[in-house]
């Protein structure tokens, strides 16, 4: 039981198997020693110290808590558990009140490490209930700066140091008054985040390794003891859309953030956790929202928050309670669902709802990949910064209009490219390999880390490797201006640091890198070629649009999908000198069903210096038709295109995709089906 202004302090003091002092609890240490005391400010009288050893998972004792504490492995494993210290605390003090005729009192201690760092997390991962007294105590240290403001920092005052100034604390002690009271928040709060709302950049962290099914309340416990601020968690998702195992957290104050970070390598379950500064600008890129809709549903506080994702498209608020039945109520019911759709308001498929308790939604986890209409519902839990990254991604999806303005242009736009950005084969070590990326790593980062070496590589030189899965495999390529180039960043940038990474800096050639980038691998035992199976769609010969100098764009122009195999070099008619030309290589679609490995599109030199995506340049009209193919899906490819026309295959070798996102097919005469 605690009072605002009691005149009974229980002065509290603890040890653990590590690291103390200033360090306590950020090694991850169990607690091995509690001592505690009881002082009457009333009659200026103190109880009997009280010492309790306390029986740890570990035994293994620093040789700092050897000497500071005096104790042996032998005398730990005769001690209680942490649970049996606890409950002799919580009689021992009740006991010794009752006995001076009081019912509550005031819990001291000497700087808030052994509450927030070492008691609350270690309690929390052994499912403890610690009694209420641990929810309110003094900070000795800020009381007496207070009271002697010039002895130095908070952080630095040491019971030495302050039982310096004797007198002072003895006043202190008997007639001050306490009038900051430490608390630790009960559970973490959820709630939303304006893009515009004002955030320390002093407060955020970004922990790094999470399990991907962790939640808020995951990452709040792992914190336990540290204020969270209201919906301060902010769970990252990637390029898909799905967890990639980081999280930013915003705290209430600096003094939180800076503990937190002591906890960094602690772990989660059996994975250890990686926690880093992070910035208030990354927190609302991640959490903060705009949308009224969207406040508006989190508006209600204390919900659980569930992910609904592979809704049919028709998909109803009436199917989705129904989905979920009558064991698990929506709260408000077609209030409590959030459909996320694009910004024409077509569906995507995904859909968050509000639970008043976590039994409801325990039981609509239960439901985890059952059956709506014909398709499986995946579940699962979610946050309030989720909610608004979703929403912030799907609605920045730009419009792709589903008729061309009027009056039909005379001529359709498509990617031209007065240097074809095709990766040519060749023996000449002019290229370079980075491996060991980070996997958050983007295009960005790799620029930064050449450094002064950026200028030195080629337009549409830097290839970023993705695995089968589509996610990025921690290897690139870029190439180099001249093979001295390429020797020079192999030689100066080999180990270098990439964000918490060192990057390995190979130099290779452009044949190499073509097989590794076709699926094939290159180790110590030298080029394994990737498989081919598909035979030869097309014709033997190859038509190339000519395109004259006035039409052609610069070197930055649009990028084009990812062409790994050596072109066919076009035979100019010997009347006429060699244009321009820009073409796919015919070679691509002999290894169109090998498992290959693709590749992000790759940039200027400069990102900042120019569009990603100038202005296509102008296509002149050529002999035949053109087919323009609508409604794709988002991840068809180049196989499926060919699979689609299998049977008629009298075209050329020229595919593109327009300037709205739109396949290109320009066919020697028009199929009708």
């Amino acid at each position: 039981m605690m009072a605002s202004h009691s005149d009974t302090l229980v002065v509290f003091f603890g040890a653990t198997a590590g690291a103390n002092g200033g360090k306590l609890g950020s090694d991850e240490r169990e607690l091995i020693l509690l001592v505690w005391q009881i002082v009457d400010l009333h009659e200026n009288k103190v109880g009997k110290l009280q010492r309790t050893l306390v029986q740890p998972d570990s035994a293994d004792l620093s040789e700092q808590c050897k000497e500071e504490t005096g104790l042996t492995a032998e005398e730990l494993c005769k001690a209680e558990p942490l649970e049996s210290v606890l409950q002799q605390f919580h009689q021992s003090v009740s006991a010794e009140l009752k006995s001076l005729g009081r019912s509550s009192y005031t819990l001291c201690v000497d700087g808030p490490l052994l509450i927030r760092q070492v008691l609350h997390p270690e309690a929390s991962k052994k499912n403890l209930v610690l009694p209420e007294c641990f929810y309110t105590f003094v900070d000795l240290k800020k009381e007496f700066h207070k009271c002697c403001p010039n002895a130095g920092p908070v952080k630095d005052l040491t019971l030495t140091s302050m039982l310096d100034c004797i007198l002072l604390m003895l006043l202190v002690l008997l007639y001050h008054k306490f009038s900051t009271f430490e608390t630790v928040n009960y559970k973490f709060e959820s709630g939303a985040c304006s893009k515009t709302e004002a955030v320390d950049i002093e407060t955020v962290i970004r922990a790094r390794g999470l399990p991907w099914q962790s939640s808020d309340q995951d990452i709040a416990r792992f914190f336990k003891g540290l204020n969270i601020a209201k919906g301060g968690v902010a769970l990252c998702l990637n390029a898909q859309g799905r967890r990639n195992g980081e999280a930013l957290v915003r705290f209430i104050n600096s003094e939180h953030r800076d503990m937190a970070l002591d906890r960094h390598k602690h772990h989660m379950g059996n994975r250890y956790i990686e926690v880093y500064k992070a910035t208030g600008e990354e927190f609302l890129k991640i959490a903060g929202g705009t949308s009224n809709e969207v406040a508006q549903f989190l508006s209600k506080e204390n919900q659980v928050i569930i992910r609904m994702r592979g809704l049919p498209f028709t998909a109803t608020p009436q199917d989705v309670l129904g989905f979920l039945g009558p064991d698990s109520p929506v709260t408000d019911g077609t209030e409590g669902l959030l459909f996320v759709k694009y910004p024409d308001g077509r569906p995507t498929g995904d859909a968050f709802v509000l639970f008043a308790c976590e039994e409801y939604a325990q039981n609509a986890l239960k439901k985890h990949k059952q059956i709506l209409g014909k398709r499986y519902i995946e579940l699962f839990r979610s946050t309030a910064a989720e909610v608004q990254q979703v929403l912030n991604r799907y609605m920045s999806t730009p419009l792709i209009s589903t008729l061309p303005p009027p009056p039909p242009p005379p001529m359709v736009s498509v990617p031209v490219l007065a240097t074809p950005p095709f990766i040519t084969t060749g023996s000449m070590r002019d290229c370079i390999r980075l491996r060991g990326l980070p996997y958050t790593a983007a295009i960005e980062d790799i620029l930064e880390f050449m450094g002064e070496h950026t200028i030195d590589i080629k337009p549409h030189g830097v290839h970023m490797v993705l695995n089968q899965q589509g996610r990025p495999s921690g290897d690139a390529f870029i190439q180099m201006k001249s093979a001295d180039h390429a020797f020079m960043v192999a030689q100066k940038c080999h180990k270098k640091m990439m964000k918490d990474r060192y990057v390995e800096v190979f130099q290779c050639s452009t044949e190499e890198m073509s097989f590794v980038l076709m699926g094939g691998t290159l180790n110590r035992s030298g080029l394994s070629p990737p498989p081919c199976k598909l035979p030869c769609l097309s014709p033997p010969t190859y038509a190339a649009f000519p395109a004259t100098p006035a039409m052609l764009p610069t070197e930055a122009a649009l990028y084009q999908p990812p062409l790994l195999a050596t072109p066919r070099t076009p035979q100019a008619p010997a009347h006429n000198p060699a244009p321009a030309l820009a073409y796919y290589s015919p070679q691509l679609y002999m290894n169109m069903n090998m498992s290959y490995t693709t590749y992000y599109p790759s940039p200027p030199v400069s990102p900042s210096a120019m569009s990603y995506f100038p202005a296509p340049a102008i296509l002149p009209p050529q002999p035949g038709a053109l087919v323009r193919m609508q409604g794709l899906p988002y991840n068809a490819g180049v196989k499926d295109i060919l699979s689609f026309f299998q049977g008629y295959q009298d075209y050329s070798s020229l595919l593109g995709v327009s300037d709205q996102g739109r396949s290109l097919i320009q066919p020697k005469e028009w199929l009708c089906l």
